[in-house]
């Protein structure tokens, strides 16, 4: 378990989640070791969940892959799994990945068995 991670997404939502708006933190392990982070971004329209965001943040940054992922919700929440959404996504983007959820770190296709694989209907 990615413990450093976990922390920088809770240090974000503990310092940057106020009010309705960022409910969310989510942090991102670069293949070289660096980590990124984001907020989700809550709208009365919708709006994109951290893990969402953070994606584009990374792309951003020019990181284009992630080895290991962890959300944290604000007021203490602690790790929260990400959503059927996006377990889709982050499967599509990142194969490999490592989702963090509670205490263990765990590959995104165990989240999604018998998923949908997107790249292999193009």
């Amino acid at each position: 378990m990615d413990h450093e991670l976990v922390e920088a997404a809770a240090h974000l939502a503990r310092t940057r989640c106020h009010g309705d708006r960022h409910t969310m933190a989510a942090a991102g392990r670069a293949p070289d070791g660096r980590i990124v982070t984001a907020l989700n971004a809550c709208h009365f329209t919708g709006g994109p969940c951290a893990e969402l965001v953070l994606i584009g943040t990374a792309a951003a940054q020019g990181v284009y892959d992630l080895r290991t992922i962890v959300a944290v919700g604000d007021r203490d929440r602690g790790v929260v799994p990400p959503c059927g959404r996006c377990r889709q996504v982050l499967l599509d983007y990142f194969p490999t990945v490592e989702v963090i959820v509670g205490e263990r770190a765990v590959p995104v296709a165990d989240l999604l068995p018998e998923s949908y694989v997107w790249a292999d209907h193009q």
